[in-house]
């Protein structure tokens, strides 16, 4: 299958396709947040799940489910609350947009298709993503918590990301949003301390947020970086998922042994 959602074309060779997992989107951590970059974010987002959605409305034989991507971005920064499948949106730029992403989705449950929300966790891989941007300074004993370290950092392995994936495309049962993140949550301090005892190196360097504000802009950093989100996995675990790395340090050890 191809597609260009600039120009609003899917292509494929006819055959049945019995689902469809849809996780494009520019990264929302590469350059500053400005008007160009807030659209470019936006519009690969949103218009291009609308490109997608058409295709599969379009189809004389669709596919049994659409699962797309999504993120705990959601909820906005909200401290130490809860938050699963059922917490009501947050505020922010990230919000608006998986607001504005999941309505583009839950469109083709219209068609009859199963829409799956995935409201992915920051994900972790040495090879890419968080993870890999922050290995540098925490190797040279220069890691440290960001801001105030307080908040809750929503983290989940790359593995079982790719096995929440197709869990949830084997399982008619889920629909809606799915919190895609560890069932342990831990705060951003705890994280890099974790980090720094792995690599037996000094985790205690924080990032003040002003700091952070500076060089990032305030509201890339304290979207972000600063955010807070204590989200479970509520609706995986009903659905009988079981990760294969439900706690950090035994993530990270995997990880990072690679």
């Amino acid at each position: 299958m191809a597609w260009s959602p600039s120009n609003g074309t899917v292509s494929d060779d006819g055959r049945s396709i019995a689902a469809v997992v849809h996780l494009a989107g520019a990264s929302i951590a590469d350059g500053r947040w400005n008007e160009a970059r807030r659209a470019l974010i936006r519009d690969s987002r949103v218009h291009g799940t609308r490109v997608m959605v058409d295709w599969i409305r379009k189809r004389a034989r669709r596919p049994s489910v659409l699962v797309c991507a999504s993120a705990v971005g959601f909820y906005g920064s909200r401290g130490n609350e809860i938050l699963t499948e059922r917490s009501e949106p947050g505020n922010g730029f990230l919000a608006e947009i998986c607001r504005a992403w999941e309505a583009e989705a839950a469109l083709a449950a219209e068609a009859g298709v199963r829409v799956v929300h995935l409201r992915f966790g920051v994900i972790l891989s040495p090879r890419g993503g968080s993870l890999a941007k922050m290995l540098p300074a925490f190797r040279l004993g220069g890691g440290g918590p960001l801001g105030s370290g307080r908040q809750w950092f929503p983290w989940v392995h790359i593995d079982d990301v790719a096995r929440a994936i197709l869990h949830v495309v084997q399982s008619p049962e889920v629909s809606g949003p799915v919190n895609v993140v560890a069932p342990e949550p831990i705060q951003q301090r705890d994280f890099a301390r974790a980090l720094g005892g792995v690599l037996g190196r000094p985790a205690v360097m924080p990032a003040p947020a002003m700091a952070l504000r500076a060089a990032f802009g305030r509201g890339m950093a304290d979207e972000l970086l600063l955010s807070s989100q204590r989200a479970l996995p509520e609706v995986l675990q009903q659905a009988g998922f079981s990760f294969h790395h439900p706690s950090l340090g035994g993530a990270l050890a995997d990880l990072l042994s690679r």
